[in-house]
């Protein structure tokens, strides 16, 4: 089972130090790798919860977390939508270098933010995805332009040439020479994250990516996601076991079922009636205003499913509790679809929140998960004090590092030739 963390800026806001120590404990409990999330426009709301830290570039953070730690991964994300594939080949291999091989790349697309790098609208998602595809291509053959052997030509300046072969690129969306200025870290290829579900999104992920984020908030969700995935894999010539489904479980853990849900709904406290009829009808475009809440959402007050929304991994996820339980209208709007990011919710003792894990891994629901901090601070020392031990004890997670890079830990061989 692959176990990582999502650092997320807390309540109070988070240092710079803060997010050092965070990291160091994440290590001393052997997770796989931290991960960074990154937000390319103003959030409001996000920044009233932290001191500003929220919008620190993830790479710039990581790069001084890494020289802090020595052997948990760093996941690091960058939008193929908004930044030059040579920069990002450039940006993750100084990360590499610096770190000593324990990078990941979370490829996302953006879903917003576009008004903030030109006068152009944000293409749709199937154009997003096509230029992502042809930019991570690029990466990956601007990292083997410049090969770890070009350190060891002693300065012959004949044989360097011979190393380093510009690749020439001329695509729908760039055009670029090379070859990269920065050798590959002999760890070999960074492994690749990502989070998008919907069948454009998958079907990326399927053919390029180690792992996926994902949002499975029922373990039906994730069973029909993995095996998806899994079967997509084979179908572009990779094997079933080459993407790996970790979905994030936001965990509020407490000495007793009692104290642990206290925990949940003072987390969404602030969260208004009025915001969460916001919030539904930005996912899927429902007004129930002016229903009661006791009401019940039926399948055929869904909205037209072709109809513009901001994600349509949310949007499908909503639409399919929906059809599936037709809750009432307060049920509605307190699902995590609604008013989170859908994420995987556990709430209980230690053994609960383990139980859960379990169950939900040996049903073929997941392959290991992103922790995601829900609650007050006590919430997270039972996750590393006890949930983690719990895990370990067992079979299903590692009691020591195996190995010092990102590779290492996620079990991938060592891959140095662009194949």
């Amino acid at each position: 089972m692959h176990l990582a963390v999502h650092d997320k800026d807390g309540e109070k806001g988070a240092l710079i130090d803060e997010h050092i120590a965070f990291a160091k404990r994440a290590e001393a409990a052997k997770l796989d790798f931290l991960f960074k999330a990154d937000y390319l426009m103003a959030h409001p709301e996000l920044m009233a919860k932290t001191k500003g830290t929220v919008g620190l570039d993830p790479s710039f953070l990581l790069a001084t977390v890494a020289r802090e730690t020595k052997q948990i991964g760093l996941v690091t994300t960058i939008s193929t939508s908004f930044t030059p594939p040579y920069l990002i080949a450039r940006q993750l291999q100084s990360l590499n270098w610096i770190s000593g091989g324990r990078v990941g790349w979370n490829i996302v697309t953006s879903i917003d933010g576009a008004y903030n790098f030109s006068n152009e609208p944000m293409p749709s998602s199937e154009e997003r995805y096509a230029k992502a595809a042809e930019c991570t291509k690029i990466v990956k053959q601007l990292w083997h332009s410049h090969p770890y052997e070009m350190l060891e030509t002693d300065g012959d300046i004949e044989k360097i040439k011979e190393l380093m072969k510009p690749i020439n690129h001329e695509g729908e969306f760039f055009h670029i020479k090379g070859p990269l200025n920065i050798p590959m870290h002999p760890a070999g290829e960074m492994p690749l994250f990502q989070a998008g579900a919907s069948d454009v999104g998958r079907q990326f992920a399927a053919a390029v990516s180690n792992a996926i984020f994902a949002a499975t908030p029922a373990m039906e969700v994730g069973i029909e996601m993995r095996n998806d995935l899994r079967k997509r894999a084979v179908n572009v010539g990779r094997t079933a076991d080459d993407i790996r489904l970790l979905p994030g479980l936001y965990f509020f853990i407490g000495d007793t079922y009692e104290e642990a849900l206290d925990m949940y709904h003072h987390a969404h406290a602030h969260l208004t009636l009025e915001r969460r009829y916001d919030a539904l009808e930005s996912v899927i475009g429902l007004n129930v205003r002016h229903m009661a809440l006791h009401d019940p959402v039926t399948v055929d007050m869904l909205p037209p499913e072709n109809q513009k929304v901001r994600s349509r991994t949310h949007a499908k996820l909503v639409r399919r509790y929906i059809m599936e339980n037709e809750p009432s209208v307060e049920g509605l709007l307190a699902r995590p679809e609604v008013i989170g990011s859908a994420h995987l919710v556990a709430i209980g003792t230690s053994h609960d929140i383990v139980d859960q894990i379990v169950t939900f891994y040996e049903k073929g629901a997941l392959d290991g998960f992103i922790a995601v901090p829900g609650g007050p601070a006590k919430s997270l020392d039972l996750f590393f004090s006890d949930v983690i031990p719990m895990l370990v004890e067992r079979g299903l997670f590692r009691a020591e590092y195996e190995g010092s890079t990102l590779r290492s830990h996620l079990g991938l061989n060592m891959q140095l030739s662009n194949k």
